[in-house]
């Protein structure tokens, strides 16, 4: 089977290739709209779906992998920042508190859809504006749900907690894409 990751994530390319699987990455345009009825549960396979639904129709030896991460506090969906303002704003919103990170998965066969959704609850300790100046003027997480990605200094210097997986909040379940890629290639 030739595996096709559809992400432009280095975080993503990394981590599909550490758990040992080749593949080549294709890029699709779709506009990732989240409709405001959507349960904040669903959100991030909704976008997964969305995005495996508009590639090209797949060969029989071709297995597609989409995903998307979304992170949530109060009810609310934090997307990608628009701007630096947008950064500061989001971060300020998780400083001291609980959020959640969903990620999405699709995986998808000339026949078959497999799409999950996997979730952390991740605890930021207090963040001051110094910090979170730092943060945004240092590593630039305008490309990241909620504006920081934990493999980075704001991971490694403020997440107190967290529930779940690791590599969910990276964004990419890892143990589920494994567990599905193995179901397929077995059958």
């Amino acid at each position: 089977m030739k595996l096709l990751l559809a992400s432009q994530s280095p975080r993503r390319k990394e981590l599909l290739s550490s758990l040992g699987f080749e593949f080549e990455v294709v890029k699709i345009d779709c506009e990732e709209i989240i409709p405001e009825n959507i349960k904040i549960d669903e959100a991030a396979a909704y976008l997964s779906d969305l995005k495996a639904d508009a590639f090209r129709s797949l060969e029989a030896n071709e297995v597609l992998l989409t995903a998307d991460t979304v992170v949530a506090v109060d009810g609310v969906i934090l997307g990608k920042p628009k701007d630096e303002d947008d950064a500061f704003k989001m971060l300020r919103s998780l400083s001291g508190r609980t959020h959640q990170v969903y990620t999405g998965i699709t995986i998808k066969t000339a026949n078959k859809i497999f799409t999950e959704t996997d979730v952390a609850d991740v605890t930021l300790d207090e963040l001051s504006d110094e910090e979170i100046n730092y943060y945004i003027q240092n590593y630039k997480p305008f490309d990241k749900a909620g504006s920081y990605g934990i493999q980075e200094w704001l991971g490694m210097a403020k997440i107190i907690n967290m529930t779940g997986s690791f590599y969910t909040i990276m964004g990419l379940p890892t143990h589920l894409v494994y567990k599905i890629l193995k179901e397929i290639s077995l059958s």
